[in-house]
């Protein structure tokens, strides 16, 4: 399949580096710096998707009917790519790459016009409540309750690894409403047009890295709208299915890998080896980063098959299997930083890391971000379901 860029893609390409090189503000970029999750720092975050939006471009890969530029596959990737080669911050993807999806797909004409506008424009965000304490890659044996009364659902119980709960203004979450027959039937899924709803509490979880990035929230008694509901009563294990496909395969993963490596050779060239020369003439790092970059053009390619149209994206496995290379290359590439860094990156930078700070970072910019990466990518195997998940659902996909 031919996957090259048509004609006009470099005009395109001049288009795109043109407003990114001059549109982001010294704050936006400085949070490009010091991202060191799949979340970039909140307040940025969302400030520079205002901006994209007024150019019709916070959301590539929407369609033109729901506000989205409408761009070819080229188009989309050589965006992605010129975006990473700046360091920008990542734009937060539960809005824009998971739920807003889902409702163009399943949601209702009301929840289209209502909630996504608002989503392309920046003016709310949405948290994902589907984990629970005692229901994390077990999904279907959650608890948290709602159960009917009148035209409203009263929900109790509590979420946990919710992120960024505290920053958002609405949230979208799985709901025991039915204990009859399997544990994946009589779930059902709700949009939640608020968090501050009474009898609900959101409190924030410090992480590895000392970001409070997760919360958990309790439900007690709490009152909310059935007209949130998206699909059936009782079936929303076929809407949650639905969102992971998003979730785990609903984006290119490859151009920020790219940007992480090139960040690692730049500052292997400036690191003096044991052996004389820099770290970047060692033959062992040489093999071991040539290695991962290979890995990393493998799994480029693989998504523009993808995201191209080919077959391949129609397979049941493919979100797994793209959630599965992703994760595994991000964990590869943050246990090389931190071996970059060295002792540099020991030092507990917490402080410099905010946005605005004037705590002065120890070391280059690698330094300031690596183990804070390192940890927080520990993560990545874990969350939108376990690795060992995926290759149970690969395998039996194969089977099948």
């Amino acid at each position: 399949m031919d996957i090259e860029p048509d004609a006009d893609i470099e005009k395109f390409r001049a288009e795109v580096t043109e407003f990114l090189d001059t549109a982001p503000t010294p704050e936006i970029r400085e949070a490009g710096r010091k991202t060191t999750s799949a979340f970039a720092p909140f307040e940025q975050a969302m400030a520079w998707q205002k901006i994209l939006h007024a150019r019709g471009w916070a959301a590539p890969s929407w369609p033109a009917e729901y506000g989205g530029p409408g761009w070819s596959i080229e188009q989309q990737y050589v965006f992605a790519s010129e975006y990473q080669k700046r360091g920008l911050p990542p734009l937060l993807p539960n809005s824009l790459r998971m739920v807003g999806p889902l409702l163009m797909d399943i949601g209702t004409p009301e929840q289209k016009a209502t909630y996504l506008p608002r989503i392309l424009a920046g003016e709310d965000y949405w948290t994902q409540g589907y984990s629970e304490p005692g229901a994390g890659s077990d999904l279907a044996s959650l608890s948290c309750s709602a159960v009917a009364d009148g035209d409203d659902y009263v929900i109790n119980g509590s979420k946990i690894w919710t992120t960024l709960a505290h920053k958002a203004n609405r949230m979208f979450m799985l709901v025991r409403t039915s204990r009859e027959g399997k544990k994946q039937q009589g779930i059902t899924f709700l949009l939640l047009d608020r968090v501050d709803y009474p009898g609900m509490q959101i409190r924030p979880i410090v992480g590895l890295d000392g970001e409070p990035e997760q919360c958990e929230v309790f439900f007690d008694d709490v009152r909310v709208p059935q007209s949130g509901r998206v699909g059936a009563e009782n079936d929303g294990w076929s809407v949650a299915k639905h969102l992971l496909k998003h979730e785990r395969g609903g984006s290119a993963h490859s151009p920020a890998l790219h940007e992480r490596i090139r960040m690692i050779r730049r500052a292997a060239g400036d690191t003096p080896s044991p052996f004389g020369g820099t770290l970047a003439d060692d033959p062992v790092f040489q093999r071991d980063l040539g290695e991962l970059e290979a890995d990393v053009a493998s799994h480029e390619h693989f998504e523009k098959l993808a995201i191209s149209g080919h077959p391949v994206s129609q397979d049941p496995a493919y979100p797994s299997i793209n959630k599965l290379i992703s994760s595994e290359l991000t964990q590869r590439i943050s246990v090389l930083m931190t071996r970059v860094v060295g002792l540099d990156g020991l030092p507990d930078q917490h402080d410099a890391l905010h946005v605005g700070s004037d705590t002065a970072p120890l070391g280059g910019d690698l330094a300031l971000i690596a183990m804070p990466f390192y940890l927080n990518s520990r993560a990545t195997t874990i969350y939108a379901g376990t690795n060992e998940v995926q290759r149970d659902l690969v395998a039996r996909t194969l089977r099948a």
